[in-house]
């Protein structure tokens, strides 16, 4: 298996896993043609997808999607109530629902986080994850028994969370923001402030090092740092947090993980498994 963060951030999410011939975009929060460019950056072809997995339905995770799939044949994986959400939401002109609705019609496969699926040939295993959207979920992707989690815009690490994070060779989770940073931020209303730090809002860096220091089996190579605020947070500070979490684990606990940021701008290094 193989895995690049395309950009990640609230300008938009979206993340490439490949195993075999299997090629699977998660979330389309970034424009049709950013997508598509950012594709042909790490060597991919956005026309050899096999499927595309909307986790929720934020615009920073689905707004490119209409316009995307004008260009693929692949199949959208979504629930029932994901959809219905992405349809009605924020909607930038009055038409727009319509439009939605027309270009979803007989282009998905309805998913469940209590259900399995499978795309081509890697396994999907979502669970729920806590947050302010009308099914969020997180999956653990899976191909000859290496395992690869994905989950953002969740608020906190709950029991469900953490156990499956076990036993994963590569984790990309966010680390959002430094709760000094958000709460001293003055471009963000109160309101803004407290959705972001309850629990079900955004992880912060405080968080993150919890589960890492507390929580993280240590089997992971590979912990990818997503959906940092620029406004909230500071690359250098969540991956020095992180680190730091990681060198207070008991000395017999000591994992090689290597932390890795991901970027809004550009896509990761291909991490491989």
């Amino acid at each position: 298996m193989r895995l690049t963060v395309l950009g990640s951030g609230s300008t938009g999410n979206s993340v490439l896993i490949c195993a075999g011939r299997t090629r699977v975009l998660v979330d389309a929060g970034l424009s049709a043609k950013e997508t598509v460019r950012r594709l042909a950056l790490v060597g991919e072809d956005v026309t050899t997808l096999d499927g595309v997995v909307i986790t929720h339905e934020h615009s920073d995770h689905a707004g490119g999607l209409r316009v995307l799939l004008k260009t693929l044949a692949c199949p959208v994986y979504i629930s029932g109530a994901t959809r219905d959400a992405y349809i009605r939401e924020k909607a930038r002109t009055n038409d727009e629902p319509k439009r939605r609705a027309e270009t979803l019609r007989d282009r998905t496969v309805e998913i469940s986080s209590s259900q399995d699926f499978r795309i081509g040939e890697i396994d999907f295993h979502p669970f729920t994850v806590p947050h302010d959207a009308a099914d969020n979920f997180g999956f653990v992707a899976t191909h000859d028994g290496v395992r690869v989690a994905t989950l953002m815009d969740f608020g906190c690490v709950t029991t469900l969370v953490a156990e499956q994070l076990k036993g994963c060779a590569a984790i990309v989770m966010e680390s959002n923001h430094s709760r000094d940073m958000l709460k001293a931020c003055d471009v963000y209303p109160w309101e803004l402030k407290q959705r972001i730090l309850s629990r079900t809002g955004h992880l912060s860096n405080e968080d993150v090092a919890v589960w890492l220091r507390d929580g993280f089996d240590g089997c992971a190579e590979h912990v990818v740092l997503a959906h940092l605020s620029q406004r909230a947070n500071n690359p250098d500070l969540a991956k020095f947090t992180a680190e730091s979490a990681l060198r207070e684990r008991g000395g017999l606990f000591q994992p090689s993980t290597r932390i890795t940021l991901s970027h809004h701008k550009e896509p990761t290094p291909w991490i491989e498994l």
